[in-house]
């Protein structure tokens, strides 16, 4: 309850500052994401939309925009959002991240791949994009880039559990079962659900072995 007094407050103090001072896009944007917070959806899109119109290069309303608009399925349009992102600021790390996701989830891999590919160099530690990278090249069959993005991914933060688990998938694609069993393990050690069927055939490509 403390929380949601506390966003309204912030959400008052905002509001009175847009009163005399309109055309201030940082203001519409804090105002919408304090208005997501509450899952007030409609008026969020309101004040990203007067956001961009004040401040057209602010990168992040675009992508919160996009934000709104998975949360109600629609994904195509929280593509041209995040599109729209790195049009708005060059070299807008975030928005490629989300455009080779959303491109992977609709089988665009190649797509995916050049997208998260300038993700991770305009921002050198962000991990997820050196992770979902790593899950594109392996349905790309391209394994060694696929542990190299991995491993990368764990250079930021050793305890990723995702990155051990495409590491476990890509040691099997490999034929290093010893490799995949240790990452599987890791991975489920750190919490991760790692799926049955890569449990399974791990676990008969080492009893092949024995």
């Amino acid at each position: 309850m403390a929380l949601a007094n506390n966003a309204e407050e912030f959400i008052a103090r905002q509001r009175v500052a847009l009163a005399s001072n309109p055309e201030c896009g940082s203001t519409h944007y804090n105002l919408g994401v304090a208005l997501m917070g509450l899952k007030r959806y409609e008026e969020a899109e309101t004040e990203f939309n007067e956001a961009i119109a004040c401040s057209p290069n602010l990168a992040e309303a675009y992508v919160q925009l996009g934000s709104i608009f998975l949360q109600r399925g629609d994904v195509e349009s929280c593509l041209y959002w995040n599109q729209r992102s790195v049009k708005a600021r060059a070299g807008f790390a975030p928005g490629y991240g989300n455009i080779g996701f959303l491109q992977l989830q609709q089988g665009n891999v190649e797509e995916a791949v050049k997208a998260l590919q300038k993700a991770i160099v305009f921002n050198s530690k962000f991990i997820q994009a050196f992770v979902t990278l790593s899950t594109a090249y392996l349905m790309l069959g391209l394994v060694d880039e696929s542990i190299e993005a991995s491993r990368q991914a764990l250079e930021i933060e050793p305890d990723f559990p995702i990155a051990f688990n495409n590491l476990a998938v890509a040691y099997l694609e490999k034929g290093d079962v010893s490799a995949a069993d240790e990452n599987a393990k890791k991975a489920l050690s750190l919490g991760y659900e790692v799926a049955p069927q890569l449990l399974k055939d791990i676990e008969n490509a080492l009893a092949a072995k024995a």
